[in-house]
């Protein structure tokens, strides 16, 4: 008996590919039926409601997915996918020169000292900061950004704060 498995054939794309590739838009642009329910005044318990109904759905359609896609199809997607967002994230042995850490860091605390002043700012001084969601994002594209601007190795120096055994090895010591 051959326990061995072959390997997966690149899928085509044909009808069942396309379709599921359909589903999946379907799936994702659903989630703009909630800001349109609120631009257009729906009461917010419907849009509850309708939160609710559509995460629900979506893992219902994500399953329907992989159903019409199959096992190659889903993996050829995935494969496209996870190759883009692996082919942009930070690498991990690019050395950060000392100007672009200083500016990752800069990057990485303003939106976190800024978010965790909010509150105080208001009760103290009320009308001094504008309340524009634009700056509020802003501040969440700069946070994401400096994890690009800092490297991959500050990634594994943050997780490295949530595992109780870990260790730091300064290298400069060495």
């Amino acid at each position: 008996m051959n326990t061995t498995q072959a390997p997966v054939e690149p899928h085509s794309a044909g009808w069942r590919f396309k379709l599921g590739i359909i589903i999946l838009c379907v799936m994702l642009g659903s989630w703009l039926l909630v800001p349109l329910a609120a631009i257009f005044g729906v009461a917010g318990s419907r849009i509850a409601a309708l939160t609710g109904v559509l995460f629900i759905s979506n893992k219902v359609l994500l399953i329907i997915v992989i159903a019409v896609m199959g096992k190659a199809g889903f993996q050829q997607l995935k494969r496209t996918v996870f190759g883009y967002v692996s082919s942009i994230t930070p690498s991990m042995d690019a050395e950060v020169g000392p100007w672009r850490h200083r500016v990752g860091i800069v990057m990485f605390f303003v939106p976190l000292v800024s978010a965790f002043l909010e509150p105080y700012v208001d009760t103290i001084w009320p009308g001094l900061r504008p309340n524009l969601w634009q700056l509020q994002a802003l501040g969440d594209l700069m946070l994401i950004a400096s994890f690009f601007v800092l490297g991959g190795n500050f990634w594994e120096k943050v997780r490295a704060l949530f595992i109780r055994k870990a260790r730091v090895a300064n290298a400069e010591a060495i």
